[in-house]
């Protein structure tokens, strides 16, 4: 069985990388006219070499500093790298800031490869090599083999094909080549038209596969398109998988509308997004504290984007630290969990650090609590339900499915997960409808409770002698929330832990609602019983306190207070009736509506025993409470 890996070269320029894979392929990558005649790659070269049972696709990449965004565009997707050296040249900067950039991307195998042997003496050659272990150490090419080549007396060029044979062998034996069997992603680096074909767009496969006739999806422009035909190497497929450089020809866009940085993928796989929450590190060309809010540059894939770093535990952050941080975006783009990318600082254009994409479709997290840092963190663990759980966590009140967790959290069997995280308490259901259910880990809720809480002891602090909160105004501070029924399930959840009662007439915190005196007590228990003996024509608030005497100045609220506890019925302005005196009257008026006929004011002011006065405000009542229904001069029962 035949695996496909990509091979990247990295190297100063002029040292030989685009001779020496001519000498390990016969192809000349420097196609440019441009790049013949100064001899120089500037743009990404291709080849294939093949070394049973392996086939590595090499991607050739320009050592020249002002090519730095071509270098890291051909790195995406790279399995191994031939870091190249020049004999005669020894360790250069381009050498020093490739190897940073192959680190950052957290490539696992390599080999050196010291180039133009054959024109320096031997011991030259041993001090280079010295150079080369002391540049290497404490990096993932620390033990590579190190051959020695010439293109010229084809010196090492056998060796160094069993070499990279050796590094394939290592790289074939990780998870890279597990995602064969994943969705289908191309970042992609070239995008022109042939006559009588369109469109062909060309890059390194991630993962997946794709054939003849199937539909991607461009992103982040969400254009779905279809395959036409398919090349690999210049050669006709129907198919082509993870670890292959691509041709895709495709139908349904024109090649001006695409760009280098854009990505193929299987529809519905990846998400565009501006915000990114990131682990990054900083490397030692950091001369000076990188500050919140710096502005940089991120290369994403193939894509370059400026942006601004938000550091999430600190102002600023020093060379060989590691720090948790969110990317905002100048445009949008797409990447899934784990994803490498490098920062680069914006001008003079240098590389500072790199990292991996923890959540690649984040929200702003400002001035995070020890809780969120800890799910920031908890999004880099080893253990994919840890992962999935804070995933989950940062999805919030979005609409969440558990084949998210592929793309969020970097999870292979994401219904096993969901299964753990629902067991175990952390995901939660709540049926928003017969046909909608939401998914919401239990720390949402416990977040969304605590600040709902948190709002209605603010409001029975702001009225002392409210014994019921209305339930209405509490969820019109929530009408963020996707469907009330989520409002409804957070009010369950304060019952249940005994932090909020929840009746008919409204709501009430633990330990909240009215702290009256003794004589305010006794004084509310007089003002109630007062509205009961005046019946229909009972007091305003005014007479009721010249009526008591003393404490006048609490009367209105004690009034406001028996009304809002159920004692008192509020008809109009400051008219009150007692509710025992209400339902009597209902109970009256329903007696006389039996038979289906209507009353007018008159016939019930004359039923009540009253006068307009009393009864022109309280039939107003009855038609706003729907208890009666008037149509012209006559009222009927609702």
């Amino acid at each position: 069985m035949t695996i496909d890996l990509i091979l990247g070269t990295a190297g100063h320029i002029d040292h030989g990388k685009s001779s020496l894979v001519r000498a390990l392929t016969g192809v000349e990558t420097d196609r440019l006219p441009e790049e013949k005649r100064r001899g120089i790659t500037i743009e990404l070269g291709f080849a294939e070499l093949v070394l049973e049972p392996y086939r590595l696709g090499i991607v050739d990449v320009p050592g020249h500093e002002r090519f730095i965004r071509n270098m890291l565009a051909g790195a995406t997707g790279m399995d191994l790298a031939l870091l190249v050296v020049s004999a005669d040249d020894s360790i250069k900067p381009q050498t020093r800031e490739h190897l940073d950039i192959l680190r950052l991307l957290n490539l696992e195998a390599g080999v050196i490869a010291l180039t133009k042997c054959d024109l320096v003496e031997p011991d030259w050659l041993e001090l280079v090599e010295d150079e080369i272990r002391e540049l290497v150490a404490d990096t993932f090419l620390a033990e590579a083999p190190i051959v020695r080549t010439s293109v010229v007396s084809g010196q090492g060029i056998d060796p160094l094909r069993q070499h990279l044979r050796q590094a394939a062998e290592r790289v074939a034996q990780s998870q890279r080549v597990d995602r064969v069997s994943g969705p289908f992603r191309m970042a992609i680096d070239r995008c022109f038209t042939i006559a009588g074909h369109g469109t062909v767009v060309t890059g390194s496969v991630s993962s997946g596969r794709t054939q003849v006739g199937d539909d991607l999806s461009i992103q982040p422009m969400g254009r779905t398109v279809r395959v036409r035909s398919l090349q690999n190497h210049d050669r006709s497929v129907d198919r082509v998988q993870r670890g292959q450089r691509a041709a895709i020809n495709l139908v349904g866009v024109r090649h001006d509308e695409i760009d280098r940085g854009q990505e193929l993928a299987s529809p519905g796989h990846l998400m565009p997004s501006r915000l990114l929450t990131v682990r990054l590190s900083l490397i030692d060309p950091l001369s000076r504290p990188l500050k919140h809010r710096s502005r940089v540059r991120v290369h994403l894939g193939t894509a370059e984007l400026l942006a601004t770093l938000l550091l999430l535990d600190r102002d600023e952050a020093m060379a060989g630290e590691s720090v948790p941080a969110q990317l905002y975006l100048s445009q949008p783009a797409v990447a899934i969990w784990a994803q490498p990318l490098v920062v680069r600082t914006e001008s003079p254009v240098l590389t500072i650090g790199g990292g991996l994409v923890l959540n690649p479709n984040a929200e702003r997290l400002r001035k995070p609590d020890a809780e969120i840092l800890q799910m920031v963190q908890d999004l880099g663990a080893s253990d994919p339900v840890r992962r999935a759980s804070a995933a989950l966590f940062f999805a919030g009140l979005r609409d969440w499915h558990p084949n998210d967790l592929a793309r969020t959290a970097g999870v292979d069997e994401p219904e096993t997960v969901a299964a753990c995280l629902r067991d175990s308490g952390h995901l939660r259901e709540i049926r928003l409808s017969p046909t909608r259910t939401i998914r919401i880990h239990q720390r949402v809720l416990a977040r969304l409770s605590d600040r709902m809480e948190t709002l209605m002891r603010r409001l029975h602090q702001q009225n002392p002698l409210r014994s019921m909160l209305d339930r209405h105004q509490v969820a019109a501070a929530f009408r963020y929330l996707p469907d009330i029924a989520l409002f409804d399930a957070i009010i369950d959840e304060l019952q249940r832990g005994g932090r909020v009662r929840a009746t008919g007439r409204g709501l009430v915190v633990a330990g909240e609602g009215p702290k009256l005196s003794t004589n305010e007590r006794k004084l509310l228990a007089e003002l109630i019983a007062i509205y009961r003996e005046a019946g229909i024509e009972s007091p305003t608030v005014d007479q009721c306190c010249k009526q008591v005497g003393r404490n006048q100045q609490s009367v209105p609220q004690l009034i406001a207070l028996a009304a809002a506890d159920g004692d008192l019925v509020e008809v109009a302005g400051d008219y009150y009736l007692h509710a025992e005196v209400d339902g009597q009257l209902k109970e009256t008026l329903r007696q006389q509506f039996s038979d289906g006929g209507g009353l007018t004011l008159s016939q019930i002011r004359e039923l009540l025993g009253t006068t307009r006065k009393y009864a022109v405000p309280y039939c107003e009542y009855l038609d706003r409470s729907g208890f009666t229904r008037r149509e012209g001069d006559v009222r009927y029962l609702a």
